[in-house]
């Protein structure tokens, strides 16, 4: 397992990757956000861990843009105990956890592990295409400073499209998926949340586009 660590105190980004290293995993480390950033870009990481306070870029805004960029790496913050809305805001940025400072090296191990398990079902709370996002949090989509609301619907048809970009999905498979086997819901309920869905993605001027590809289903595509 490979590990990321940014930490700007250069005793304790020693300290961390010797921890790590000693307990069989590999470690990179580097010192300030923007660093962090274009490294873990390389999705080359099983896990990260974040000092939420570094120069450059610091935590949070790593983790964010990294999620807006659909990459789900786990992430773990180090924290001052002090900074209790900085660990709420790193949570709803994607963190899978926290540590607050000073911590015991069976702790952070600890929470490593756990991190590590939960990899392979973390979902990310921000889907992206093409610079669009879609919040699962909230269920809006945005475009650089627009922003539009979502019924619960129409968000459930957008993500399986933002999951499944370029890939035509047949209107059956949005049926099933969303309403179930045995609902007896029409077809054209499924064009009309498509519908709705073009006239927001086109409020915020996203540049996206939901395409229907004649016998086969609906595509999601960058607009030329």
């Amino acid at each position: 397992m490979r590990i990321l660590v940014a930490e700007d105190d250069p005793r304790l980004l020693k300290s961390l990757l010797h921890i790590l290293k000693a307990n069989k995993f590999l470690a990179d480390g580097v010192s300030n956000g923007t660093d962090a950033l274009n490294y873990a870009e390389s999705d080359e990481y099983d896990a990260l861990i974040l000092d939420i306070m570094m120069p450059g870029l610091d935590g949070i805004q790593v983790l964010k843009r990294l999620r807006e960029q659909n990459i789900t790496t786990p992430a773990l913050f180090l924290t001052a105990r002090t900074e209790v809305a900085q660990r709420v805001e790193g949570l709803d940025a994607g963190a899978d956890d926290y540590l607050p400072k000073p911590f015991s090296t069976p702790e952070l191990l600890a929470r490593v592990r756990a991190m590590l398990r939960r990899k392979d079902t973390y979902t990310p709370d921000l889907l992206a295409f093409n610079g669009m996002i879609l919040n699962r949090s909230t269920y809006e989509i945005a475009f650089a400073a627009k922003t539009q609301n979502l019924s619960g619907k129409e968000f459930q048809v957008l993500e399986m499209l933002m999951q499944h970009p370029h890939i035509i999905i047949t209107t059956d498979q949005f049926i099933t998926h969303i309403w179930g086997w045995e609902t007896s819901v029409d077809t054209s309920v499924v064009w009309v949340h498509i519908s709705n869905l073009r006239k927001k993605i086109d409020a915020i001027g996203a540049p996206v586009k939901i395409r229907f590809v004649r016998n086969a289903g609906y595509i999601l595509e960058e607009t030329a």
